[in-house]
């Protein structure tokens, strides 16, 4: 009998990173790159090289496929229609999938489901973003571009419609991406839960973790999330099933939340949908070292509709840190430090050229104590980078 095969749409680290998965559990994985050297194309042996958008090449990996998933959601919904029309098993499907491409409809369908949402509006006048900043507390919004951002792109904090102004020019002639505005939320912090579901229905969910931002890229993650309330642990997993459930999602989906103060009387704190990704995502990295099954062997089994993995972390703690950017040349310069600085310290590189800020990687430790996990994670992906450690 044949080995099952995947066919991956995208070619940088997350479908790398598939690849350890996949060849543990025997399955054939076909990753569409965009050029010959991408993250992807240096690990796995079938990588074809097209693009996302291109037609023939899409239909080309699917030839033979049990399954069609992807890296990234920048995949036209219209093409997916067609092979799921064709009899492919597209995982997500082009229904659940355009919920992470396009943000108006995502709030759209989660307020409609009754899940926790920032305030927010579609705007397709500089009057709609007036009227909504009229409504803010603090007078300013935040305005993203319904398709296409990610890691801190396409988002702008404004406290006039003039800020927005070269943007909603764009969105009314046809140029630029339809805009929305939501809330500027008073968080406390960023939760992420991960989730997976499979054809049949069966979910799983892994700790909720935190989040740590900077510049408007997530920089490290803790999970589970440090001194976070039992009733907030449980409601964010609730929301997370709900929105699996509730927009019929196949594979590994990330539900990015804003954690938020609760009310008087001892309210746990609360929290809200902040961004969705139906693909494995940065905040799950850390179930690869710290976790019983990592997303992205769940990730295989749930498209593949296979009875998924137990998603208990192995650690009480462990912190995942990563390498955005470089002095270095070339990043395996630094392995050697970093294994004399912490033999307990596991490194992931995604095989790229180094930019600035650029995320080449990360650095994942688990242990009983978490100040000492965090400071050694964090160490050794300053290594990487190629600063100075104490």
């Amino acid at each position: 009998m044949a080995a099952p095969v995947v066919a991956v749409v995208g070619g940088g680290q997350l479908a790398r990173m598939m690849a350890p998965a996949a060849t543990a559990l025997g399955v054939h994985l076909r990753v569409l790159v965009e050029d010959a050297v991408s993250s992807a194309a240096q690990v796995v042996v079938d990588a074809p090289v097209g693009v996302a958008s291109d037609p023939v090449a899409v239909e080309a990996l699917v030839v033979g496929a049990d399954a069609l998933t992807f890296e990234h959601e920048h995949v036209p919904n219209g093409l997916l229609t067609e092979l799921v029309d064709r009899g492919v098993a597209v995982r997500p499907g082009p229904d659940a999938l355009v919920h992470a491409q396009d943000k108006i409809v995502m709030r759209t369908r989660l307020t409609a489901l009754g899940l926790p949402c920032p305030r927010w509006a579609a705007l397709d006048s500089a009057g709609d973003l007036t009227a909504f900043l009229a409504g803010s507390p603090d007078g300013s919004a935040v305005v993203k571009t319904a398709r296409g951002g990610y890691d801190g792109k396409g988002v702008r904090v404004v406290r006039s419609a003039a800020e927005a102004a070269d943007w909603l020019d764009a969105a009314a002639a046809g140029t630029g991406a339809p805009l929305l505005a939501e809330e500027r939320v008073p968080f406390t912090r960023e939760l992420a839960v991960l989730v997976a579901r499979r054809p049949s229905g069966e979910v799983r969910t892994w700790p909720v973790v935190e989040s740590v931002q900077r510049d408007g890229v997530c920089a490290e993650v803790v999970a589970p999330a440090p001194d976070l309330d039992p009733r907030t642990a449980a409601e964010a997993e609730r929301v997370a099933r709900a929105v699996a459930e509730g927009l019929d999602v196949t594979g590994v989906l990330a539900v990015e939340l804003f954690e938020v103060p609760g009310g008087a009387d001892g309210e746990a704190p609360r929290v809200l949908v902040n961004e969705l990704a139906m693909r494995p995502h940065n905040s799950g990295h850390w179930t690869i070292d710290g976790s019983v099954t990592s997303q992205f062997e769940q990730h295989l089994r749930a498209v593949l509709d296979l009875s998924l993995g137990e998603t208990r972390a192995r650690e009480p703690w462990t912190v995942m840190a990563n390498v955005l950017g470089s002095t270095r040349a070339v990043l395996t310069d630094g392995l050697a430090d970093v294994a004399a600085l912490d033999p307990g310290a596991k490194v992931h590189l995604y095989g790229k050229g180094v930019r600035p800020g650029r995320k080449l990687g990360h650095v994942t430790v688990s242990g009983t104590d978490l100040a000492d996990v965090r400071r050694r994670a964090l160490a050794a992906a300053a290594v990487l980078r190629g600063d100075t450690v104490d």
